[in-house]
């Protein structure tokens, strides 16, 4: 049985602010930093043999703080970046859809439909995904590995997974530096823990 915890890289000002990352290399804001140490600290498995995360920054320094809290291999793989949203990236939403309404429905109602100007589409996105996943399942076999990667590639293995189409990808939430928890037998995939921000400090209860 191997394990895989597939985790979100932390905030960024792009997060924040509502503007398409994509392959843009986008460090972590300030608070992202604090997140991916309260990830580290509170991590929910007890040891990990080796860390795997996205080549971009904001993968990479989350995957970096844990990957020293257990003193453990930490790999980069280009495959695990995030979805290419080609001309989309560096905008945000309001802007987008202004230029590509079509697309921008699409996105939201018919992801498994849509095709971003000069980008990927979530099927090549999840095939890549996936691909690299059982590539790394396989090598690290009866291992619990820690994999760090973005938003919508996070979705795509989660739909897989759950064997759900893409068309059903939005109802999956990933959370800054959330956690889900893959247990690969040899014949299927169980999913044991999804979306879990568990090890962040709780919001201040609200007044009104």
């Amino acid at each position: 049985m191997t394990k895989i915890i597939l985790i979100r890289h932390g905030q960024t000002e792009w997060n924040q602010t509502g503007r398409y990352q994509g392959q843009s290399d986008i460090a972590l804001s300030e608070e992202g930093i604090k997140q991916a140490a309260c990830l580290a600290q509170n991590f929910p498995l007890p040891a990990v043999d080796a860390v795997y995360a996205s080549d971009l920054k904001r993968a990479a320094v989350t995957a970096k703080c844990i990957a020293g809290r257990f003193q453990c291999p930490l790999y980069l793989e280009p495959a695990l970046r995030e979805m290419n949203f080609g001309d989309w990236e560096g905008l945000d939403y309001a802007a987008i859809a202004k230029q590509w309404p079509e697309e921008v429905q699409n996105f939201f109602g018919h992801p498994d439909k849509l095709r971003v100007p000069h980008g990927e589409t979530f099927a090549q996105l999840q095939q890549r995904a996936v691909s690299e996943i059982r590539a790394i399942g396989a090598k690290e076999s009866g291992k619990t590995i820690a994999i760090v990667a973005h938003g919508a590639i996070n979705r795509t293995i989660l739909a897989a997974a759950l064997h759900m189409p893409l068309h059903y990808l939005w109802s999956l939430r990933q959370d800054n530096t959330a956690v889900n928890i893959l247990r690969l037998e040899e014949n299927y995939v169980m999913l044991e823990l999804m979306n879990s921000t568990a090890h962040l400090p709780a919001a201040p209860e609200s007044l009104i």
